[in-house]
């Protein structure tokens, strides 16, 4: 059994970091599309062209399920996705997913990314929670769907991650520069009285710790992935995809994880190794 997962670079390794301490025994391919990152300053109808692209090669290499390890392509993308690949009572989806993967599956689940606002509400003590994404995200309708929830309980205050995609996407997640850059995108949430903020981009997380010094002791920092991970796991053993107890268990068998890229891979290397 594969999982697939793909991002518009490295970040949705924080993905595939929790996904592995729940699968260690499965098997991995991971897609970075750095060669099209970032995302988020592009067009829908652009990002949805690439998620069918990254789709069909991950069928191709072997995948059984698909995690979309990237908010912007998730708010752009998944539900189209799901139409074309997940209901296998439509023969057009049986008849594409079979040929696409060489008819090893009829159909395919897709898992994607949603800014975690709903535990936000029940965490904040100020009442404002602070939503940190790509612009691609926070304009996304998906977005605004569950920024709802927080109508009339709390307010949510949001802010670009300006420049955040860049610094991990060439490994500078520390220092002098990171912090100036974080601080630079964090500090009107902080400002507007934000005790809870939600990271609302996979390569986000990659920064937590220049997140949290910036921050202070007293702001929670909100990580989807440990969420995304344990939704994975469900969905598998309900499609009978896992063995029943899988879940969590240690296993004799370490899987194996393919790394491909639109583009130099030296970054998604280093940091996919320290990872496994």
């Amino acid at each position: 059994m594969m999982v697939g997962i793909f991002d518009s670079g490295v970040g949705g390794l924080s993905v595939y970091r929790e996904i592995r301490k729940l699968l260690p025994g499965e098997d991995f391919t991971y897609f970075s599309d750095n060669a099209h990152c970032p995302y988020g300053d592009k067009s829908r109808e652009y990002v949805v062209d690439r998620a069918f692209r990254i789709t069909g090669l991950l069928l191709e290499k072997g995948a059984d399920i698909v995690v979309v390890a990237c908010n912007t392509a998730t708010a752009a993308a998944i539900s189209a996705l799901r139409e074309s690949y997940s209901d296998n009572t439509k023969e057009e989806v049986r008849a594409r997913v079979l040929k696409e993967s060489g008819g090893r599956r009829d159909h395919i689940e897709f898992i994607g990314m949603e800014p975690a606002v709903k535990p936000a509400i029940g965490m904040t003590h100020t009442g404002v929670v602070g939503v940190l994404a790509t612009a691609g995200t926070l304009r996304a309708e998906k977005y605004r769907h569950t920024k709802e929830l927080a109508y009339g309980k709390v307010k949510v205050v949001e802010h670009i991650g300006e420049g955040f995609v860049e610094l991990v996407e060439k490994g500078e997640t520390e220092g002098p520069h990171a912090e100036n850059v974080v601080r630079s995108s964090l500090q009107p949430l902080l400002d507007s009285g934000a005790d809870t903020i939600v990271l609302g981009c996979t390569h986000y997380p990659f920064l937590m710790d220049t997140i949290r010094k910036i921050a202070g002791p007293g702001v929670t920092v909100i990580d989807p992935a440990p969420a995304i991970a344990r939704h994975l796991v469900e969905v598998m053993e309900r499609d009978g995809l896992l063995p029943d107890g899988t879940n969590g268990k240690a296993s004799a068998r370490k899987g194996q994880t393919l790394l491909l890229s639109s583009g130099d891979d030296s970054v998604l290397k280093n940091m996919a190794s320290a990872i496994i």
